[in-house]
């Protein structure tokens, strides 16, 4: 099991849709990067650079977090990105 630590965020992209609507199959290559993942894990937060980080999100929470942000990370056969809970954009309800 993955724990991120301090103000670190664990979330695992949601799957893209493999057909348009219209029923057109899209490649690999041609596929969007998906901006929606789930919150899997969240650090403990305290102390970050001198200020006090507290942690707002929770597991199980949907979120779209910045494109380029954060590290990938493949454990278990399952790819995460790890992230500090700044890079987190939006909670999608």
């Amino acid at each position: 099991m993955i724990k991120p630590i301090l103000d670190r965020v664990l979330i695992k992209m949601e799957e893209t849709e493999e057909t348009t609507k219209s029923g057109i199959i899209l490649s690999a290559n041609s596929k969007e990067k998906p901006q929606i993942a789930e919150v899997v894990e969240v650090g403990p937060g305290g102390e970050v650079d001198g200020k006090e980080i507290k942690m707002f999100l929770k597991k199980g929470d949907k979120v779209i977090a910045s494109k380029y942000a954060g590290t990938e990370v493949k454990y278990e056969g399952t790819e995460y990105i790890i992230l500090k809970q700044s890079d987190i954009l939006a909670i999608v309800e």
